[in-house]
């Protein structure tokens, strides 16, 4: 165990593999008194950048783990392991007590809420496009994947834009699921497709990582029924796990008054207005809303 110079806590990181369907695992979640005698909470994350990663010096960064970081020591929670999994194994690995929590800001939509536990927004994103250096097919937006039968666009597996593609009508043929962000750039490079929709934080990440990619200037936001799309971003809880859910909620919804909290997304590339629009809409809401 190491003394974690951030939060004055100790905290032990496990960067653990996943396998589906793990054998003997407990599928009832932890109450918090559980996990405050064991001293430990499991908390996931996607390898997203800036939502939730694990750097190359095997630290936890990102907007979810710093502000879960901050939290853990109010909850009398002492130590942390650390879980990189696939986006798509996120709700599984909750339904199935893998892990405790997760700190990926997954979207908050309707569909999900059936299956786990949302905390209060902890942020808000909208979405952005990854084409090929000068846009050489001039794609301007999500509408232009059902409007155009020549061009074909790559999406996170499990992330909402694999909902919001379906919502636009876009045909299922031009869609290409990949397992993790990190695919993008070599799937849009390799022909596979000529696109990649993700939020604007992420295609903006990506952006930097290769000159021979950019994101789609003047992005056009998607609109369903009339409504231009946004995301609200949380921690995620196993269905049965109210109790640590609320006790979270308790301390973040305190945390998200502060300048620390601001500063910490402000950090991670999150602009004024997507920092003011975490406080919009409720769980509750989010939750209840058609998709």
């Amino acid at each position: 165990m190491r003394n974690d110079s951030r939060t004055g806590w100790p905290m032990r990181l496990a960067i653990t593999a996943l396998l589906f369907g793990l054998a003997g695992a407990d599928t009832s979640a932890a109450t918090l008194e559980e996990i405050r005698e064991r001293g430990s909470i499991r908390i996931a994350v996607a390898n997203e950048v800036p939502y939730g990663y694990i750097d190359e010096h095997g630290e936890p960064r990102g907007a979810g783990p710093e502000v879960a970081l901050r939290l853990m020591d109010e909850l009398g929670i002492e130590s942390i392991e650390w879980i990189e999994t696939s986006f798509g194994d996120l709700i599984p690995g909750l339904e199935e007590g893998r892990f405790d929590m997760a700190a990926a800001e997954m979207a908050i939509r309707p569909s999900r809420c059936e299956r786990v536990l949302f905390s209060a927004p902890n942020t808000s994103y909208g979405e952005g496009l990854l084409v090929r250096a000068a846009n050489p097919l001039e794609i301007a937006g999500y509408a232009d994947f059902a409007e155009r039968d020549d061009i074909r666009v790559a999406v996170l597996e499990g992330a909402t834009q694999v909902g919001i593609m379906q919502a636009l009508g876009v045909p299922d043929d031009q869609v290409i699921q990949i397992g993790e962000n990190e695919a993008a750039i070599d799937t849009l490079l390799g022909g596979k497709v000529d696109a990649y929709a993700g939020t604007g934080l992420t295609v903006s990440q990506l952006d930097a990582q290769d000159s021979k990619v950019e994101v789609v200037q003047n992005f056009e936001d998607p609109v369903i029924d009339g409504e231009i799309v946004r995301s609200w971003g949380a921690f995620t809880f196993p269905p049965d796990a109210e109790t640590l859910r609320d006790a979270f909620d308790e301390v973040l919804l305190d945390y998200r008054n502060t300048q620390e909290w601001e500063d910490t997304l402000a950090g991670y590339g999150f602009t004024q207005d997507d920092i003011l629009n975490a406080f919009r809409f409720d769980t509750e809401w989010l939750c209840s809303r058609e998709e």
